[in-house]
């Protein structure tokens, strides 16, 4: 042992040395911890020996392993030989061991054996005795089965009294399907048996006679019942608008929709069982159960469902409504009865099977719809006058309509006489802002309104549409007026109720939204062109300017709010939710103009469809024919001044001051400006001043060209000269005042820098007449030669010019000596210029 083991441990050395030099541990390899990693390693062993021309090598290795294990194991042998011969001698003792006690087993079988014999004898002797016991216990057995029989009778009896109706059936029942059939040799089952039918009928009587008190208490309970199921309906209205306001993303889901449900699952509420009221369906499932088990089902179910038609009908029983007084308690009071019939209907669908049809319910259900819209039509259009009240029964039906379709029932033809009650509603509503209107159109001053502090200021401003040219209000003083007159922000005020009133009547629930928007759309438009309009323009034919002049900036201002109108319902023809939208009042923007401010359910602008007013182009339309009358009244005024020019065409002398009219006209027009006209838009005053100017420069340019002036002398030419420059002078003041403000370009001042050029052919006119009146006939010969003519004289009328040059010549002549005859036969007179025919008499051309 002592030289193997020398000799081993070189062998260990040199292995050792062997695995540190290998590229490949091989013991590590076959001493994997599973067959699938020893096959990995071997694998990539063999694989990489291959690659590098190591095949001998690996070989090698394995082979020396195999004798290093073998080895390994022949030590292990030489070492354990002792522990194997102890063994041996063990398993030596054991196997006596087991001799001995088979012996023993061999012992044991024969006592037991004896032991059996005795065994079986005391057996037969038992088996005798026990047929003795059988016959005693089998009378006693019968006797028990006829006593239970009994007390079974007796506790049906006692559960009838005590209203335990479906446990006695259960007991009639067990008593005869079991104990009865326990006694069929005694003449005790055949008398119980034939008291069985009479027991079943005195339990039907019973529980039927529970149902029908059942049945009558519920009847009751229907206008309680409806009433819970109403306020249930107006706290999820509640709590549905609060997830609104926290979270406006769900404003497009409305009541009894999904989400609105699954949001309202944490608020629970039994409606047929809580604090006010609880509806116990145990007498109808009692009940049920009786006639399940009786096999009398479908005469049940018919019974059942005769008697609740013969409460519909009680219910049902009323011919008429009335609402005084604005008392809308008779229609809740029956809305509420129905909705409590029908609820106990579906519930009752719900907690039985096969019970109730739904086809029934439904046909109940479609009855007391039909029947109560018939009693509601005649009441609501003939008995009700007041808008305010019809609201009322519109939100009392929403609330009934909202509840019911919760329990699953068909609210379409409710939704049907919503629609009539709107149009009732909407002609209510238009009758009486009607009346509103002309009130407000007759009762108006038709002056700009005063305003005696910012805080009046603000308020006006909120409540109505103002277009206005001013940048805030910082450049006010007051007190001080706004353009409009009083009518106005009482026409906005009026017309924003009109729109909330239309509004209200789709709060919470309506289902034809788009018909209250186009209704609304016609309305409004109705009432603004048929009542504010006309009723304006019918007042044009005043001849009071400053009336006409407040009738205009009223156009112009219902106008700019049919603009801001347009977008308002453009506006609010999105989606709503529980609540309508609402016409809040303006904000006034930088430029002092408002700017319409929507509850939360306002769109985007491009959500909006574009909606167009027949009263904006009706505004838009009138403001013209009201500028043209402001226009015949100044011209006419104009026109009574120039009549009373006194010209004196034969003058001899020259005035160096303008003609009275002329200083009555210029005073005229600038007081108008500076008062009646001060409110209007500064584009519409330029037309004013266009058209007037305009107007005078035609009428004086038509004095010299009356068929009673025959001739005009160089003083008139020269008076008239001043009072054109007179004139000029004047229209030049207004615009430079107008440049001093910062508003005299053309854009922005209504067109002011213009009104020179209205004076063009005036003032070439008078000064191609100077020309003549200074240098005679001659002069006249720039007028008629086309290339000059069209350089000083463009805008000279090519007709009048050569009557006014002949006039003013004959003037001359008259005022001067007449010069010595020409020594030459070429004169002008009578001569062709430029190709035309010049003659100095009245004819010329």
């Amino acid at each position: 042992m002592s030289k193997k083991s020398s000799t081993r441990q070189p062998n260990q050395l040199r292995e050792q040395t062997r695995v540190e030099e290998s590229p490949y541990n091989v013991q590590s390899i076959l001493l994997a911890p599973s067959d699938s990693d020893y096959l990995d390693h071997l694998i990539t062993a063999i694989t990489d020996a291959s690659a590098t021309n190591r095949e001998d090598l690996l070989l090698d290795e394995l082979a020396q392993f195999a004798d290093d294990r073998e080895a390994e194991i022949e030590r292990m042998c030489n070492n354990n030989h002792q522990d194997f011969v102890s063994s041996v001698n063990q398993l030596l003792s054991v196997r006596k061991g087991t001799y001995d006690l088979t012996s023993e087993i061999l012992r044991l079988n024969q006592t037991i054996q004896a032991s059996t014999e005795k065994l079986v004898e005391q057996k037969k002797a038992l088996v005798d005795s026990r047929d003795v016991r059988s016959n005693i216990d089998e009378a006693g057995r019968g006797l028990r089965m006829c006593l239970e029989v009994l007390r079974l009778a007796n506790r049906v009896r006692e559960l009838l009294a005590s209203k335990s109706h479906y446990p006695a059936l259960r007991t009639l029942d067990e008593l005869q399907n079991v104990h009865l059939k326990e006694v069929l040799q005694f003449n005790l089952a055949e008398v119980i048996q034939q008291s069985v039918p009479a027991m079943q009928r005195m339990i039907k009587d019973a529980v039927m006679s529970d149902l029908n008190a059942w049945l009558y208490r519920i009847r009751e309970t229907s206008q309680l019942l409806g009433q819970v199921a109403f306020d249930q309906t107006e706290l999820r209205r509640r709590r549905q608008r609060e997830r609104i306001e926290k979270l406006p993303y769900l404003r497009p889901f409305k009541l009894n929709s999904a989400i609105e449900l699954v949001l309202d699952e944490c608020e629970e509420f039994n409606i047929l069982d809580n604090e006010e009221v609880r509806v116990d369906f145990t007498p109808l499932f009692e009940c049920l159960h009786i006639y399940d088990a009786l096999g009398e089902r479908d005469e049940f179910r018919l019974a059942y469902a005769d008697t609740r038609q013969q409460q519909k009908e009680l219910l049902m029983n009323i011919t008429t409504l009335e609402f005084r007084d604005d008392d809308i308690s008779a229609l809740a009071n029956l809305l509420e009865q129905i909705a409590g019939f029908a609820i106990v209907e579906r519930a009752t669908i719900r907690k039985t099977a096969n019970f109730r049809s739904s086809s029934d319910v439904d046909g109940l259900w479609d009855s007391m719809v039909k029947k109560a819209i018939a009693v509601m039509t005649p009441a609501v259009m003939n008995g009700v006058q007041n808008s305010a009240t019809l609201l009322k029964i519109k939100n009392i039906l929403a609330l009934f309509i909202q509840t019911m379709d919760g329990w699953d029932y068909n609210v379409d033809a409710l939704d049907d006489f919503l629609l009539t009650l709107f149009n009732k509603y909407s002609e209510l509503l238009k009758a009486k802002f009607t009346a509103d209107f002309k009130e407000i159109v007759n009762n108006d001053d038709y002056m700009p309104m005063a305003i005696e502090n910012e805080q009046q200021y603000d308020e006006i401003v909120n409540i109505c549409w103002y277009k206005t040219e001013r940048k805030g209000k910082e450049s006010l003083q007051f007190p001080c007026v706004l353009p409009f007159s009083q009518m106005y922000p009482h026409c906005c005020i009026n017309i924003r109720d009109f729109l909330n009133r239309y509004y209200y009547f789709s709060d919470e629930y309506f289902q034809q939204q788009s018909i209250i928007d186009n209704t609304l759309k016609d309305a409004i438009d109705e009432l603004l062109v048929n009542q504010v309009c006309k009723s304006l323009v019918e007042r044009l034919e005043s001849k009071y300017l400053g009336q006409i002049v407040q009738i205009l900036i009223n156009l112009e201002q219902f106008e700019h709010a049919c603009e801001e109108l347009e977008k308002l319902l453009a506006e609010t023809r999105g989606p709503r939710g529980t609540g309508a939208t609402v016409i809040t009042t303006p904000t006034t923007t930088a430029a002092g103009g408002p700017s319409t401010s929507l509850s939360p359910s306002s769109l985007s602008s491009t959500d909006v469809k574009t909606i167009t007013l027949t009263a904006t182009s009706t505004f838009r339309a009138e403001k013209k024919t009201a500028e043209k009358r402001i226009f015949e009244l100044v011209n006419s005024k104009i026109d009574d001044l120039v009549e009373t020019a006194e010209y004196d065409w034969a003058a001899k002398a020259e005035t160096k001051t303008p003609s009275l009219y002329l200083v009555e006209m210029t005073r005229f027009l600038s007081n108008i400006m500076n008062s009646t006209l001060l409110g209007l838009p500064r584009d519409i005053k330029g037309l004013i001043y266009f058209d007037a100017l305009s107007h005078l420069a035609s009428s004086i340019l038509a004095l010299p060209l009356a068929e009673d002036v025959q001739r005009i002398t160089p003083a008139a030419v020269a008076n008239l000269d001043t009072d054109v420059r007179y004139l000029q002078g004047f229209v030049d003041g207004l615009v430079a005042t107008q440049q001093q403000s910062g508003n005299g370009n053309g854009s922005g001042g209504g067109g002011m820098s213009m009104l020179p050029a209205i004076f063009e052919e005036l003032r070439q006119t008078v000064d191609l007449l100077v020309k003549v009146a200074k240098e005679g006939e001659g002069a006249a010969e720039e007028f008629y030669d086309v290339g000059v003519r069209m350089r000083k004289y463009a805008s000279v009328d090519p007709m009048n010019g050569p009557v006014l040059v002949e006039k003013v010549v004959l003037g001359r002549t008259q005022a001067q000596p007449p010069p010595p005859p020409p020594t030459s036969v070429g004169g002008k007179l009578g001569m062709s210029v430029g190709g035309v025919n010049v003659g100095w008499g009245r004819g010329g051309s």
